[in-house]
């Protein structure tokens, strides 16, 4: 059984738990060729997900060369991927002349997206989520890939029905997330075209210390602040979970591709997760509006019977929340806008 520590009091601590590979994943990725891709390797994700691939790589004893690639507009970041001797390489996607230096390669992560500020600049949005896809098969067209999707791309389904199915009609609302139907459309007809292996990963909501859904909820009870309980249900994964579960994937890539929706299997109330960080930050919790009974919800269970559900227990990583946020631990300053219910980012 996996031991975490009672509370995580630096980012040092943080960064430790969130790259500590498990055992089916160092078992795993001995199996990876060398270089794996980690193309968007600079936002949210992934840096932590190319450490965990380090970490992974030197427990299983096997050389694996990991290329991190993206602007890199945070030097930090930089600096900490150096720190790992994992390979650094700046790049835009969007330039296709900028692709050439990019090495040849078997295996290969797509953590590229953009998503908010699409209500103020709707053209970049598409332009990001559709063209860097079609540069990138074009330059990789026979690499494993997965790549990243977003749960987005599913219309508000019933919350009695356990969340959507990746059988579901993709008929979201909003620009944001039918650009990331496109960029799944995109794919597709690429890895069907060229037979490029393929598996497509519909992420609902990483969490860690620093954003996500459960650190939106817990900072607007420490504030005081209302919570709107019409979208009352949601998904959540840790991020390290998210890792792992993301690098395991490409053992699932296949030609057409597949796709799995990327998320923990239980489905959380926003009622009863505010009111419970209300006990361990204590605060009153102030909620207004009641519970549709819709939501943005998806169901795991493909990618569970593939590989495992994921292992993080929700009640450690609130009680690690409400312990970072009582310390004032830094936050990304990132909401994730749950509560949308019209898909305008």
């Amino acid at each position: 059984m996996t031991s975490y520590p009672e509370q995580i009091e630096s980012e040092h601590a943080l960064d430790e738990v969130l790259t500590r590979p498990d055992p089916k994943l160092v078992e795993f990725i001995r199996t990876v060729s060398s270089p794996l891709v980690l193309l968007g390797a600079g936002g949210k994700m992934g840096p932590t997900l190319a450490v965990l691939a380090r970490r992974a790589a030197v427990a299983a004893g096997c050389k694996l060369d990991i290329v991190a690639v993206s602007r890199f507009g945070d030097p930090s970041v930089r600096r900490w991927l150096e720190s790992y001797e994992i390979q650094i390489l700046p790049c835009d996607l969007m330039r296709r002349e900028s692709l050439q230096q990019l090495p040849e390669a078997e295996n290969m992560i797509y953590l590229v997206g953009l998503k908010f500020g699409t209500s103020q600049n709707p053209s970049a949005t598409w332009a990001a989520n559709t063209l860097i896809p079609a540069n990138i098969c074009d330059r990789y067209p026979h690499c494993r890939i997965v790549a990243l999707s977003s749960g987005s791309i599913y219309p508000l389904v019933r919350v009695a029905s356990g969340g959507a199915l990746e059988s579901e009609p993709l008929t979201p609302l909003g620009e944001y997330a039918n650009a990331c139907v496109e960029r799944e459309r995109i794919f597709e007809y690429y890895s069907q075209n060229n037979g490029t292996p393929l598996a497509l990963l519909r992420l609902f909501y990483a969490v860690e210390l620093r954003y996500g859904i459960l650190v939106d909820l817990a900072a607007k009870v420490l504030a005081g602040q209302p919570i709107d309980l019409t979208m009352g249900y949601f998904n959540w994964i840790w991020q390290g979970d998210a890792n792992a579960l993301i690098l395991r994937s490409l053992a699932l890539v296949h030609t057409p591709p597949a796709a799995y929706n990327l998320t923990h299997p239980q489905i959380q109330s926003v009622r009863t997760v505010a009111e419970k960080f209300g006990e361990l930050l204590g605060r009153p919790v102030a909620l207004t509006g009641s519970e549709a009974g819709s939501a943005l919800l998806g169901n795991p269970a493909r990618l569970c019977m593939a590989l495992g559900a994921p292992a993080m227990p929700l009640e450690t990583v609130m009680r690690w929340i409400a312990g970072w946020l009582l310390r004032k631990g830094r936050l990304l300053g990132k909401p994730t806008h749950f509560e949308v219910r019209d898909g305008r980012y």
